[in-house]
């Protein structure tokens, strides 16, 4: 924990901090498409910087069937346009290469490095987005348009498909199932259905019954492997004291944005989330006071989708309350989302780990 001379504690917020609760963005539905891509956190992922563990041969034959996926992308003549015959009619897919892969892994073996690495071999025009957002383009553009938007692309990527929303499976999977039609080749990764975390079984039979139809397009590549998040990492920080947090915005400047915790989540409820990353624009290390366990469930979901956001970003953050392994409770843990509440108490952990270059001296 960085210390802080007393006298030099800013009181209340600093003045040139961004507060968080404070912006009302507006994205275009262009943008939404646009920034279908790779967060930054995976924007250099290749299949060469990928280092296969040599005690599990399965993520080098991965690394190899991608490849292989992605050199037939380039040979689909248009970009992910239906191929035409006479009078309209569409040609048969080409048979030579699946329509789809699904990566069927567990917990943090590097499923998301492959799949934005699958992106940036594959030739454009192409997509990359997680379950969450896709249900959001949807929401935003409506299904339609967005199928239209997404009609003309070689390539879809899904990262984290989420099996434990039957209501979001079935719009999506009709989604793809449209897309599939006209030619776009999918690639996807899915979460692990409730009851089933850490029992050291994998989700492919669960994703190929929930997409139905699309079953018979996909190809399932199997990667073993330990969660490399959980090798030899430290427990979650202590937080800092609230005037810490201030002193803090106030070194990083203009960039740092500043809130409450109760603030912000009263705002994440009045905002789609779809605009949640558009919320961090121009920020470059985020400062919550006064942070809580989450009470009920549609604001800790809301609170999963910002950390999803923050973590893509690699924003550091800088918070004072309760640490960030202790606000979902026990049964929310327990309960049919604790996969995305485990997974967002990972990331936000790590995040606050970050703080700590924020909070050491220059120079």
């Amino acid at each position: 924990m960085v210390t802080v001379p007393a006298a030099d504690l800013p009181a209340d917020r600093p003045t040139d901090a961004i507060a968080l609760s404070d912006r009302q963005p507006v994205v275009p539905a262009d943008r939404l498409v646009a920034e279908m891509v790779p967060p930054p956190r995976f924007m250099g992922a290749r299949f060469a910087t990928y280092l296969p563990d040599p005690a599990q041969p399965s993520q080098s034959e991965a690394v190899r069937i991608l490849e292989g996926f992605s050199a037939t992308l380039g040979r689909s003549g248009g970009a992910g346009a239906a191929r035409k015959r006479w009078f309209g009619r569409p040609a048969a897919p080409a048979p030579s290469a699946p329509g789809g892969i699904y990566l069927d892994g567990g917990y943090g073996v590097g499923k998301t490095h492959l799949l934005a690495s699958l992106w940036h071999a594959a030739p454009g025009p192409k997509a990359f987005g997680t379950f969450v957002e896709l249900t959001n383009l949807v929401g935003a553009l409506g299904f339609q348009q967005a199928v239209a938007a997404l009609s003309g692309h070689r390539l879809l990527c899904i990262d984290e498909f989420e099996l434990d929303d039957p209501g979001d499976t079935v719009l999506v999977s009709t989604l793809l199932s449209r897309l599939a039609e006209a030619g776009v080749k999918l690639a996807a990764t899915s979460n692990t259905l409730p009851g089933k975390l850490g029992e050291g079984r994998f989700a492919a039979a669960d994703f190929m019954r929930e997409i139905q139809g699309l079953s018979a397009r996909f190809r399932s590549v199997r990667i073993d492997g330990q969660d490399y998040r959980h090798r030899g990492l430290p427990q979650a920080p202590a937080p800092y004291a609230e005037a810490e947090v201030a002193a803090l915005a106030a070194q990083v400047g203009p960039s740092a944005s500043f809130d409450g915790f109760d603030e912000l989540l009263k705002h994440l409820a009045a905002l789609h989330p779809s605009k949640y990353g558009a919320l961090l624009d121009g920020v470059a290390a985020v400062c919550l006071t006064g942070v809580r366990p989450v009470e009920d469930q549609s604001t800790a979901l809301r609170l999963v989708v910002l950390a999803d956001r923050l973590y893509d970003r690699e924003l550091p953050v800088i918070a004072s309350g309760t640490p960030f392994d202790a606000i979902f409770s026990a049964e929310m843990l327990n309960g049919g989302y604790r996969k995305k509440y485990l997974r967002a108490v990972s990331r936000l952990v790590a995040l606050a780990r970050e703080s700590s270059k924020v909070a050491a001296p220059s120079g």
